[in-house]
């Protein structure tokens, strides 16, 4: 009968096996051919194991398969140091730090680090190699304005945010994260495959009247929105919370949005001041040239992704119930709104 190859047994099939190769010669007192025979492995492979897993012996040792290959960390261009280093830069510095005229941190952006750094030529299908194994993809950066203020962004995160939340709890407010955003299908960034040298084509509809998009959340899942067609104006804004206000009757309202200058109009602040809301509506604005620490930007960016992802939309009113359908859905999912608060730059906001 001809011998079984071994090596598409599974792991537990082989340590059962050596076990009972140990048993049949200490018990049996049987030969290695005759026990080779009886396993159904050839001779070569029984005293490879009798060799290596010390079969010979009174006395069972391990019987755990050795792993085939070379150890893992060996034969790299680069040493564990050197790829600790290179990880520290891509983690800490930006491209241009080092010498190196790209703005973000691609395939080719590290094969150049690694050249400076070390002095090796590494192809650029290695650098993916390496970027794959420590975890590293390919990622749309989020965007940060060169005007923004870090001290002014760590003042709002550090203590007044905290003061606004403190206050909230203790006067049974609610926040709402309020943003405004034009409601557009820009598919320019889509991509689809095709074959190589045949561009893929999209159709689109001519631009019609624009349809701006103005909504609040909460961190506990609640989500405001109006759909209009052209700008958000002072007007529209004032509307917005009124509308927000008799949509929470009894609960007083927090609203923080960004620093559009209809947020600060002298009509906002004397509605919000007048008389009959006076303690039941309060306006507070994020730090300028910061809207990632706003939880509402990543609902916008959410929109847009999903209108772009879907086929073309023939005119404004069909623009428009895509986006209400989409804020419709958005507002029977209360976890997936608290999800905006889970992002990096949003997550102090989560409480």
């Amino acid at each position: 009968m001809k011998p079984h190859d071994a090596r598409q047994e599974s792991e537990e099939a082989l340590q059962l096996m050596r076990r009972q190769a140990h048993r049949l010669r200490h018990e049996e007192k049987l030969s290695w051919t005759r026990i080779a025979e009886l396993l159904g492995i050839g001779l070569t492979t029984m005293k490879r194991w009798v060799s290596r897993y010390c079969l010979d012996n009174p006395e069972l040792g391990g019987v755990v398969s050795f792993k085939r290959g070379r150890q893992v960390g060996t034969h790299r261009t680069l040493g564990l140091e050197n790829e600790r280093e290179l990880r520290d830069v891509i983690l800490q510095e930006r491209p241009e730090k080092i010498g190196i005229a790209l703005a973000m941190w691609t395939q080719r952006a590290v094969q150049q680090a690694v050249k400076i750094k070390f002095g090796v030529d590494m192809p650029l299908r290695t650098v993916g190699e390496y970027l794959r194994r420590w975890g590293y993809t390919p990622q749309r950066p989020a965007r940060r304005a060169k005007e923004q203020d870090p001290v002014a962004v760590d003042h709002w995160l550090q203590h007044t945010y905290p003061a606004i939340a403190k206050r909230a709890k203790a006067e049974g407010a609610l926040i709402f994260w309020g943003d405004e955003t034009a409601v557009r299908q820009d598919t320019a960034w889509v991509r689809g495959y095709a074959p190589q040298g045949q561009t893929p084509e999209l159709t689109h509809a001519t631009r019609w009247t624009s349809i701006s998009m103005i909504s609040a959340i909460t961190n506990q899942g609640l989500v405001h929105f109006e759909l209009h067609e052209g700008a958000i104006n002072t007007e529209r804004f004032i509307s917005f919370m009124a509308a927000l206000m008799r949509d929470n009757a009894g609960r007083k309202i927090f609203l923080i949005v960004d620093n559009l200058r209809v947020h600060h109009a002298k009509e906002v602040m004397r509605w919000i001041a007048h008389e009959d809301r006076k303690g039941l509506i309060e306006l507070f604005h994020l730090p300028s040239y910061s809207p990632e620490h706003n939880p509402d930007e990543w609902l916008n960016r959410d929109l847009k992704t999903h209108l772009r992802s879907k086929p073309s939309a023939k005119n404004g009113s069909a623009l428009r119930q895509m986006t209400t359908d989409f804020m419709s859905r958005l507002e029977t999912i209360p976890s997936y709104l608290k999800s905006y608060f889970t992002h990096r730059y949003t997550s102090y906001a989560a409480t």
